[in-house]
């Protein structure tokens, strides 16, 4: 190209990415102007497009906007704006293309403007709640009390007072930051439903959460989980290239937490809180789930250290969560309740989710085994560690029980013996395999691919004199550094 692309964008900005993402997939090459890695541009880039939301993209000097403003171009506007930048160089009053290198003193002359993603049309109204004075902390009975909570009568008839709305728009206002995951009811059972009377509510960004995604603030148009899904997963990916062993068993934690990679993927999962799980796909919902699994337990890792004993290990499983679409999900809650269809966890006494349960409807309608070979706790004795598309779910998982198969740590047959060693995996959830040791044996047959090991297998099933043990699990952590 003769011109230029400017694309102004800032770090965890999901709508910047999907603008990238266009560009590449129309071929159109363009250049990124990061305003967290050149602060000094900020006033620039307001100055340019007006406004204080990213993207901002140009083409030459001819500003488009942000990312729906460029997916909104019709084909023959686009040919036109593609000629403009292929045949004619950029004039000089267009944006200048990133240095080369910041230098280490640049931040010192940043001008002081803020910039966000392109909100979403309630971020300001929750802006505004916060300031309202409706929100403390609130006692109802002589047991429950709730810290930074409002009434919903009180937020209906404030919005009447300050948006001047009447009662019916001001309740379908309230309903909106319920549905949109700003906030949610605190009392047991009415979580996803916003009503008009004394049910108590509270913002998202006031919960007391552990959630390792929390403390940041989504504020952008909340998307279909898996968009959201293909974009962290191309994050993971980098990270993986980065600081994953060849064999995938290995990950480097500490140069990982030091990275900026890992600082943008961090950013990016506060998009999660606000991330619409509804209408997924039993692949989608695999991909997605098995995906978000795996990296959580590398950030837990990163950021908390891993566990090194039986009490440690309970507690990482059961406490370490992410906030996605407004609900905590721990380690075992995806394990268990989404992917194995809310079967108890080892050790268990009850189901992770009761009949009322509003995240039961997110669960798989069954449990898939082949899970078992792509959830990577951490430790040495897991499967290597790999990332899922949803296209690809069923064959891809096929393939990584395969792999696992075929391992060491997945099965080792000796033959003299008449003895089939299995992973722990496989007494742990024996009910996702089989009621029987033939059962799990004749699944593992199903799963293994074609040579020796298979065949010397087979043979074992047909003789029916063969005892199955189970190796012990390896819990030290995959770490390379």
């Amino acid at each position: 190209m003769k011109g230029r692309v400017i694309i102004f964008s800032i770090t965890g900005c999901p709508f910047c990415m999907r603008a990238k993402d266009k560009m590449q997939k129309l071929g159109i090459e363009y250049m990124d102007v990061n305003l967290d890695t050149y602060p000094e541009r900020r006033g620039e880039a307001k100055k340019r497009s007006g406004r204080n939301t990213v993207p901002q993209i140009f083409f030459n000097n001819k500003h488009i906007g942000g990312f729906d403003d460029f997916d909104k171009l019709t084909e023959s506007e686009l040919q036109d704006l593609i000629r403009e930048v292929e045949e004619n160089p950029a004039p000089a009053d267009a944006p200048e293309p990133p240095a080369a290198k910041p230098d280490d003193d640049k931040d010192k002359y940043a001008d002081d403007v803020d910039f966000t993603c392109e909100l979403d049309e309630y971020a300001q109204l929750v802006k505004d709640f916060k300031d309202s004075g409706i929100i403390r902390d609130r006692r109802k009975g002589l047991i429950h009390s709730y810290k930074n909570s409002f009434l919903g009568k009180e937020a209906v008839e404030w919005l009447m007072t300050s948006k001047k709305v009447d009662r019916e728009k001001a309740i379908e206002m309230c309903r909106q930051l319920v549905e949109r995951n700003f906030g949610h009811g605190v009392e047991k059972g009415k979580e996803t439903e916003f009503k008009d009377d004394d049910s108590v509510y509270r913002l998202l960004e006031d919960d007391e959460s552990t959630a390792l995604n929390s403390g940041m603030s989504s504020v952008c148009e909340p998307r279909p989980a898996p968009e959201v899904a293909e974009e962290l997963r191309r994050l993971i990916l980098t990270l993986y290239s980065k600081f994953l062993s060849k064999d995938g068993r290995g990950v480097d934690y500490v140069a990982m937490g030091e990275s900026e990679d890992f600082k943008a993927y961090i950013k990016h999962t506060a998009e999660l809180q606000r991330v619409k799980l509804e209408g997924m796909t039993r692949e989608e919902t695999l991909a997605f789930f098995i995906n978000i699994y795996n990296a959580l337990v590398i950030h837990a890792n990163v950021v908390r250290g891993p566990p090194v004993n039986l009490w440690q290990r309970y507690k990482f499983f059961n406490t370490i969560c992410y906030i996605i679409g407004g609900f905590p999900f721990a380690l075992n809650e995806i394990e268990n309740g989404i992917l194995r269809s809310n079967r108890k966890a080892i050790g268990a006494v009850t189901r992770p989710y009761s009949k009322n349960d509003p995240k039961l409807k997110i669960a798989l309608p069954a449990p898939e085994p082949k899970i078992h070979f792509a959830l990577v706790c951490g430790a040495k004795s897991c499967p290597p560690i790999k990332t899922y598309t949803s296209s690809g779910i069923d064959e891809e998982l096929s393939l990584a029980a395969e792999a696992f198969l075929e391992g060491e740590d997945g099965c080792v047959l000796n033959m003299q013996k008449k003895e089939i060693r299995l992973s722990k995996i496989f007494q742990w959830y024996k009910e996702d395999f089989g009621s029987s040791n033939e059962e799990v044996v004749r699944f593992v047959l199903a799963h293994m691919g074609k040579g020796k090991k298979k065949d010397l297998l087979e043979e074992l099933l047909l003789g029916g004199m063969f005892k199955v043990t189970y190796m012990k699990y390896n819990w030290d952590l995959n770490s390379k550094h």
